[in-house]
């Protein structure tokens, strides 16, 4: 993907802004407080021989575009995390202290289920190598990638902590748990496999696209509630992208207008708006760009039937402002 440094710039320094930049770029432990421009981290964007001038056209585009993702509201960092791990396929990666090679660590794909505060269950045969080495040292760590995950620009979370059997007491609830995210988990009844759960997490690390990374506290995390728009957002944005692309390339005009893009990807959905993957080429310049942005509702979405009136007014909004210019 190749950025150039003049959009780089503008993007990077509008806080809270995901587009053209590479991901990467780290905010502070506090998800909570925005980072002032001064002490934001950056991307080192290096150019070529002197930058060329840019089209003045193109640069009112940059700074509408740059104030608009500014602005735009989002979901607290908190929320965000949490909404991705309750709405995750139920897959992650588990990273333990190997027992067998000491000082390296060990990488196994795991079924899991959170709990009411978030933490992850699991259920593990006393036989995988993974259960030995938590049975021997607690401490690992679980990557865990958004439902939607197709690459870099998609949201996944790192918890770190350390991983407890659970008591004889709470294995009923965990089953339970367990069972309504992996309905066909038939091997939770045998008797050589262990109910664990990540009962201390210490660390929670978050990239959320491209120039969009962070933290959140464990107690931040834990008294968060998931969004509950994005339990069925992948769906919309799937029937979006197969039927209704137009719509949204539509609607990004009609919100930073002078923006035109060829193709508009929405990645996931929330109650207060759409991320969206587009691609453009400025003008006044033969070198596309791919960047991922930020697409607010007009309101908050309460519900499928909200969401879906929400989008229907945005597309017939953007679609009166179309006619009117023609």
């Amino acid at each position: 993907m190749r950025v150039t440094a003049a959009i780089a710039a503008i993007v990077i320094a509008a806080s809270g802004c995901d587009a053209f930049a590479p991901s990467g770029s780290v905010l502070s432990r506090s998800a909570t407080t925005a980072l002032s421009e001064k002490n934001a981290p950056r991307h080192d964007v290096r150019s070529s021989g002197a930058a060329a001038e840019m089209d003045p056209e193109e640069a009112k585009i940059q700074a509408a575009f740059a104030e608009h993702q500014q602005n735009a509201p989002k979901l607290g960092w908190a929320t965000d995390i949490r909404s991705l791990v309750q709405y995750n396929h139920g897959f992650a990666v588990m990273s333990t202290n190997s027992k067998v090679n000491p000082g390296y660590p060990g990488g196994s794909v795991v079924g899991f289920a959170p709990d009411e505060l978030g933490r992850p269950l699991f259920v593990f045969s006393g036989m995988s190598t993974h259960t030995q080495d938590i049975l021997a040292d607690p401490r690992c760590s679980v990557t865990i990638a958004s439902k939607e995950f197709k690459g870099a620009a998609d949201g996944r979370v790192n918890l770190m902590g350390e991983v407890a059997l659970l008591k004889n007491e709470e294995k009923e609830a965990a089953k339970a748990c367990y069972l309504a995210k992996h309905p066909g988990a038939f091997w939770v009844e045998f008797g050589d496999f262990n109910w664990f759960r990540m009962d201390k997490i210490v660390d929670i690390r978050f990239v959320g696209g491209f120039a969009r990374a962070g933290s959140v506290t464990p107690e931040e995390f834990s008294s968060a509630e998931p969004d509950p728009v994005m339990a069925f957002g992948n769906h919309v944005a799937q029937h979006m992208n197969e039927d209704h692309q137009d719509s949204t390339i539509a609607m990004i005009a009609n919100a930073i207008p002078g923006l035109e893009v060829d193709e508009a990807i929405i990645t996931s959905v929330d109650s207060l708006g759409m991320y969206v993957k587009v691609s453009r080429t400025p003008r006044a310049s033969d070198q596309p760009q791919q960047f991922k942005m930020r697409l607010p509702f007009p309101r908050k979405a309460d519900d499928r039937k909200d969401l879906k009136n929400i989008i229907v007014e945005m597309t017939q909004a953007a679609a009166a402002t179309t006619a009117k210019a023609e």
